[in-house]
């Protein structure tokens, strides 16, 4: 197993009797890219700026391969950031931004060329390394940035929404990029982003935040699949939910209600509660037309509502016979376009036992 790089303790942090961070506790591995999660204010970047030393904790510990660096000043933690806007230096070549830190070390010329000729080779962008950053293109400044970063071999690199800017497709290409240049460096990627998507398809770990403290830890597909509640359910990806109420559990199996329709489901868990909540991502549900056609005693009836179309999917949108919306997807091709879904027709919507999840009441 990888050797835990940083630990954070017990990580609190308060503005004016604000809480931002609640008992923050997380190991950070060497070499994994790692990814904060959540919605606007949950506190990612506030535990990015703790780890850079730009912030103190107002309680807790930041340890650093076994030391405490909570009073640490920031040019002392081998820790380089990567902001948003990049900060790139507007008067000064590529060469020159990506030496800067070089030189601030009073590093030899020689040596300093060197590397950074070969940072830029990593990023591709040698052959534009006399440009000024206004001559270049986004992505291309993110890489510049990226270089600066690297250069100084630092323990971890930490990234701050920093393909935000960045329109769709080249996001895209930057995510691959980015993840690519990670496994050549070996060095630790500390990913901030409200982006699930862009999580899901980054990531090693993903740590999903809410309100100033952890929801969830785990890979892309744990946290996808096996979400904790809620929340972590909603907010990656889209889900279905249909609290429903608990009639009798077993050692391995459990019976819900769910409106007058029953289901009976596998489960190891033990709800200990009235309630809990189906979920069924759009992707698992199956559509039919036809009752007979439906292979199993787990199933829904709606009127199709809307067909939403999304290139390589559509999105059927479901009103079933209780007025719950749902959403169930398929793959667009001659195929589903010859099903002749058309808006107010009957449909009925089952899953695979065993592709649902089960959530505890909350």
């Amino acid at each position: 197993m990888a050797k835990e790089l940083f630990i954070l303790k017990d990580l609190c942090k308060d503005y004016d009797n604000n809480t931002i961070l609640k008992s923050i506790n997380l190991d950070i591995y060497e070499g994994e890219f790692l990814t904060l999660l959540g919605p606007s204010g949950c506190g990612k970047t506030t535990i990015l700026r703790l780890l850079a030393g730009f912030e103190e904790p107002s309680s807790g510990e930041i340890i650093l391969n076994g030391k405490n660096i909570n009073s640490l000043p920031p040019e002392q933690r081998a820790i380089n950031t990567v902001f948003q806007s990049y900060a790139l230096f507007p008067h000064m070549s590529v060469f020159d931004n990506v030496a800067f830190g070089l030189k601030m070390k009073k590093i030899p010329k020689e040596q300093i060329k060197k590397e950074v000729e070969t940072a830029l080779l990593m990023v591709k962008l040698s052959k534009f390394m006399n440009k000024k950053p206004h001559e270049l293109s986004g992505g291309q400044q993110q890489r510049v940035a990226i270089a600066r970063a690297v250069v100084n071999k630092p323990l971890i690199l930490l990234l701050d929404e920093s393909l935000s800017a960045l329109d769709y497709k080249l996001r895209k290409a930057m995510q691959i990029e980015l993840k690519m240049l990670q496994r050549q460096l070996g060095i630790t990627f500390l990913f901030v982003t409200h982006d699930q998507e862009e999580a899901l398809s980054m990531s090693d770990r993903i740590v999903v935040m809410n309100k100033g403290k952890i929801e969830q830890i785990g890979t892309p597909k744990e946290i996808y699949e096996e979400p904790k509640n809620l929340f972590v359910a909603q907010f990656i990806g889209q889900a279905n939910c249909f609290e429903s109420k608990v009639l009798q559990e077993s050692d391995n199996s459990v019976s819900l209600a769910y409106g007058d329709k029953t289901f009976s489901l596998k489960s190891k868990k033990s709800f200990k509660t009235e309630y809990c909540t189906i979920l069924i991502r759009p992707e698992d549900f199956r559509v039919e037309k036809n009752l007979e056609d439906v292979k199993s005693n787990n199933f829904f009836i709606g009127e199709l509502e809307n067909i939403i179309y999304k290139g390589t999917t559509i999105d059927l949108l479901v009103k079933l016979e209780d007025g719950k919306e749902v959403i169930a997807s398929e793959f667009y091709n001659e195929d589903s376009d010859a099903l002749g879904y058309e808006v107010g027709i009957k449909l009925f919507l089952y899953w695979v036992e065993g592709w649902e999840v089960l959530l505890p009441h909350e």
